[in-house]
């Protein structure tokens, strides 16, 4: 049955009042005192100066700004500034080697797989860059049912073995909190088999979704959603002016800017940022997006969860993709990533399937921590296409470049060593918010990682593995479960105990 419409929510009677009275500029002064923008673009362009000014790749102030990283301090953003410079092939090196040692004592050996589910793609907004935008004729219109819902979670959770996902709705009154609130309600309460006749489902639903008041915030919260994704697009303004038209709701730079304070205020402690990179210039993002976790700290003591770096690819009804001035190409793409890894050691980064193979299977060395696979973002792409047809340009927001299976991914990291993770457990238990980033910071939560991802890697090789596949991954959660064995001797019992009933058949079992 549908869930009774929320009283704290507000409804709109149609796509005006809607754009009318959607924004609620007392949530956005609260976080702006005095009128001044946490974004303080002349001081962002001041650092980048005094960093060009400095002598260039200067290899002792490179290698103890990494050290300062390898303390898991966050660096300062004249630090970061500096480091956005350096383009000298050994200390880029360095560098990357710094990144992938901090991940490894953050986040363990392991990557964290997800999937998006589109749910709708109407959309208010007129972005210029996307394909989702009102105003293009191209795109197919749909928004789910719950019934359509539940047939892409027998795709996502029965058929491909997936845990945890990514709500993605475009902006629109037809797709209201109410409509959010059901879908992930949907999505949780679904149980599938799996092909060995498991029961399986989804146990952790994030949502990329526009800003939302703090009540409708409440309300995601209460239906218990992860992290909350709203990707900037760009952090300069007169860029975000132009790109985003005044008479939208998106054109409100102000109240884009301050949704995750509204996040934090309303009990929704994880939070995920993003740029779209291509759209203005990357050195410049980048110092934003520090800038923006660090008045989040500020604030409430609590950075991003996650960190996301989307490139433009091309979208239905537009060449903005192909004919922006700011595209980066990989090298930039990696010292982007590495940069940022550095800077902020104990967010995770996500490395989504906009990105070629290659640039991923690199950036398994950059510091990412998480990866989607098996992706497929038409709305009800999952159950309307076998996996081999899944691009239907003027069904979704944008072309992927990465259109491996979860299983081809999964084993290309078991060949080098990676052990893949479908871990929620940190969700459940609470390790949240400023739980979770005191647990990152001090590489306390890699140890949970570590234990968590044996067991639910164990249940993902036993209910979906082709032979193949179980043949690569074996010797990966067998060096695993002895580097557990010897570095939590006092765990090693409980967690055996747990992996063994797994092995027979039990299932959600975690730390």
């Amino acid at each position: 049955m549908p869930l009774t419409a929320n009283p704290t929510i507000r409804h709109f009677k149609d796509v005006a009042d809607y754009k009318a009275n959607f924004i609620q500029q007392q949530q956005i002064d609260r976080y702006l005192p005095g009128g001044k923008h946490f974004i303080d673009h002349d001081q962002i362009f001041a650092d980048l100066a005094h960093a060009t000014s400095l002598p260039k790749n200067d290899p002792q102030r490179v290698r103890d700004i990494i050290a300062k990283s390898r303390e898991l301090n966050i660096l300062l953003p004249e630090e970061t500034a500096y480091m956005l410079q350096v383009d000298d092939p050994d200390l880029l090196n360095e560098m990357e080697h710094a990144a992938l040692e901090i991940k490894r004592s953050v986040y363990d050996n392991r990557i964290v797989m997800f999937a998006p589910l589109y749910i709708s793609n109407y959309c208010v907004n007129r972005c210029k860059y996307c394909g989702f935008r009102g105003d293009n004729p191209l795109e197919k219109r749909r928004m789910l049912t719950m019934d359509e819902v539940k047939q892409e979670i027998d795709v996502l959770a029965g058929k491909i073995g997936h845990k945890r996902l990514i709500a993605v709705y475009g902006e629109h009154p037809l797709t209201s909190t109410d409509y959010f609130a059901e879908t992930i309600q949907t999505i949780y309460d679904h149980q599938v088999l799996s092909p060995k006749g498991t029961k399986v489902g989804i146990r952790r639903v994030n949502v990329n979704a526009a800003p939302l008041p703090v009540e409708d915030l409440r309300v995601l919260h209460q239906v218990g959603i992860g992290t909350f994704q709203v990707f900037q697009e760009t952090y300069h303004r007169p860029t975000y002016e132009r790109l985003h038209p005044a008479d939208t709701v998106k054109g409100n730079y102000d109240w884009r800017t301050t949704c995750f304070h509204r996040c934090m205020e309303a009990g929704v402690d994880d939070v995920g940022l993003g740029v779209l990179f291509g759209l203005y210039d990357w050195q410049f993002e980048v110092m934003a997006l520090i800038y923006h976790s660090r008045d989040l700290e500020k604030w409430f003591n609590i950075g991003p969860h996650t960190i996301s770096f989307p490139r433009l690819e091309p979208a239905s009804g537009t060449d903005v993709p192909e004919k922006s001035p700011y595209l980066i190409n990989d090298a930039i793409f990696r010292r982007i990533v590495v940069t940022t890894r550095l800077s902020v050691p104990y967010t995770g980064l996500i490395l989504t399937c906009r990105e070629s193979p290659a640039s991923r299977d690199a950036g398994i060395n950059w510091g990412a921590t998480q990866m989607d696979a098996s992706s497929n973002i038409a709305i009800k792409g999952y159950s309307d296409f076998e996996k081999e047809t899944m691009q239907e340009k003027h069904r979704q927001q944008f072309m992927l470049s990465d259109n491996r299976t979860l299983e081809q991914l999964i084993t290309a990291f078991a060949k080098r060593g990676v052990i893949t993770s479908f871990c929620t457990a940190g969700y459940r238990c609470g390790r949240t918010g400023g739980c979770i980033m005191d647990a990152l910071k001090t590489g306390k939560e890699g140890k949970f990682c570590k234990i968590n991802a044996v067991l639910t890697f164990r249940e993902w090789l036993d209910d979906f593995a082709s032979p193949e596949a179980l043949r690569l991954c074996t010797p990966v959660i067998e060096s695993e479960l002895k580097e557990i064995e010897q570095e939590f001797p006092r765990f090693w019992p409980t967690v055996k105990e747990h992996y063994d009933r797994i092995c027979r058949g039990e299932r959600d079992l975690f730390f």
